[in-house]
């Protein structure tokens, strides 16, 4: 018998994609208006009769979101899928899924297949949390009998027993997901599917997760697992596939070099600056225009060598037109592999926030020299309406730039290598009387 859990062949996916013409032009006829609502009535109408999608827009583009992908997954395998927003990682998930149908190649799945795509998916709004254990457990084939074996078990990890009988429209989000893992990972699928959606969760209960795929794992079942934490990837995973632009761009089973090898790719090298022309991310509090690594002069640079510079500082410059007291500006620092180290916000001065006010602000950030270990570096900008909003959050597609630490021996002069660990702080020690 195979052990082939998963095998994909030239697999494909296109949707088409409507512009309207009329966008680019600064001039229009009447004559252009009617001939261009004619043909894209007459092809909206062709469109219909053949069974093809009604696409709108005056002009239609084919867009292929997943081109060529070939790959076999074995039974037991954790494998992770990686790669940037609109990489196709989504898109993937949801034909392995059977959600979506493929335009090209072919997907043979070997077992029974669980997903957790999205917050809500494959769940009755109305029905109640006992209500939809069931309903999930019928979807994936599951007899009453062997749904109420796990019953118990699904309800203690999701920690959803006082409100079991509640419709699971009145779920938070987290209680949502809770739920929704619990019965995606106790179902006993044979192959587990897990979208980003476990962000959603807080650190508790992403860590019961992590420790349940293994078991899931362990067991011979075969886990395939999205996430922009790449450190969650590396203790989870045996595999990876980094997808680029709708292609298998790397795959392979040492995962901490494909890691690296993204998380390279998404800094980029040396890319210490990060300007917007105040189309993205615009809004009336904070709209950023520019974020950027350098000296304390202003000037730029992704370098920070210890002993030489005494400092690096992180400018964020951007426009306000209302002023806000819960606006909050600050960064997250991640390390090469992924890993949060810290986070630091306008608002961490006990002795008064930051104060932003109408027009154009610029604020600076100083990292002590002797704080960060030699290494790589990746710093996301966070923009935020305290305990209301987010208006660029780390994580999730926030603006990035890239630094460098060098020198991280010169902490001490009886030390002459790198220290271990992410962090490499000087600090003082005194012996005291015993």
């Amino acid at each position: 018998m195979s052990d082939i859990a998963i095998k994909v062949e030239n697999l494909g996916k296109s949707y088409l994609v409507g512009h309207s013409a009329a966008q680019s032009e600064r001039y229009t006829a009447l004559r252009d208006v009617i001939a261009r609502n004619a043909q894209s009535l007459a092809r909206k109408t062709r469109d219909m009769l053949t069974g093809r999608p009604v696409v709108q827009g005056d002009e239609v583009e084919e867009f292929w979101a997943l081109k060529d992908i070939d790959f076999e997954i074995r039974e037991g395998d954790r494998v992770g899928i990686i790669g940037r927003n609109g990489a196709g990682k989504s898109t993937l998930l949801k034909i392995l899924s059977r959600i979506t149908e493929p335009t090209t190649g072919r997907v043979t799945l070997n077992g029974r297949v669980a997903s957790l795509l999205e917050v809500g998916t494959g769940f009755h709004p109305e029905l109640t949390g006992r209500e939809n254990i069931y309903l999930n457990g019928a979807i994936l084939g599951m007899s009453r009998s062997e749904v109420q074996r796990k019953f118990d078990e699904i309800v203690d990890f999701a920690e959803i027993e006082r409100f079991l009988d509640t419709p699971v429209k009145r779920y938070s989000s987290g209680m949502y997901v809770r739920l929704a893992f619990a019965v995606a990972a106790h179902l006993e699928p044979d192959i587990l599917i897990v979208d980003e959606v476990l962000a959603v969760g807080d650190v508790a209960f992403q860590k019961k997760c992590m420790s349940r795929m293994n078991e899931v794992g362990a067991t011979g079942r075969t886990v395939l697992f999205v996430s922009h934490n790449m450190s969650a990837i590396e203790q989870l995973c045996n595999s990876v596939i980094m997808l680029r632009q709708g292609e298998i761009a790397e795959k392979s089973q040492d995962v901490n070099s494909v890691v690296r090898k993204y998380m390279t790719a998404v800094g980029g090298a040396g890319n210490a600056e990060w300007h917007n022309d105040r189309r993205a991310y615009e809004n009336e509090w904070f709209t950023p225009t520019r974020f950027y690594v350098g000296d304390e002069c202003g000037g730029v640079n992704a370098l920070l060598e210890r002993g030489v510079n005494e400092s690096v500082f992180i400018y964020i410059e951007g426009l306000c037109e209302r002023v806000d007291p819960a606006l909050q500006v600050g960064i997250a620092v991640y390390s090469e592999d992924g890993a949060l180290i810290f986070w630091s916000y306008s608002t961490d001065d006990d002795d008064g926030w930051v104060s932003i006010g109408r027009g154009e602000s610029l604020l600076r950030l100083e990292i002590p020299a002797y704080l960060l270990n030699e290494g790589a570096y990746r710093i996301e900008l966070g923009i935020a309406l305290y305990h209301r909003m987010w208006i660029c959050e780390p994580g999730n597609n926030a603006p990035s730039i890239t630094m460098e630490v060098r020198g991280g021996f010169l902490a001490s002069k009886y030390w002459s290598q790198r220290r271990p660990g992410l962090l490499a702080p000087r600090l003082r020690w005194n012996k005291l009387e015993a």
